[in-house]
């Protein structure tokens, strides 16, 4: 999946990873994709309803080693 921004939010605890992520999006165009790494385990659930709240498309979650990580499409 061609992506258009990384974050890496690893090591970050709630809220941190939404908090990178509203910032991240914000310098987005509509329909380009934001990449987000995280070992929040608390942030599959989170990115996954603000994602959901803010009108963006969640595309893709998968864990991988203790990672967490989302591709989210701009609305």
């Amino acid at each position: 999946m061609e992506t258009t921004k990384f974050l890496d939010a690893k090591g970050l605890a709630c809220p941190m990873p939404i908090v990178r992520a509203k910032k991240a999006m914000n310098e987005l165009e509509s329909g380009e994709i934001l990449e987000i790494h995280t070992t929040d385990k608390g942030s599959k659930s989170d990115l996954s309803a603000w994602s959901k709240s803010s009108g963006h498309e969640l595309l893709k979650q998968e864990e991988e080693n203790g990672i967490f990580k989302f591709w989210i499409k701009k609305a």
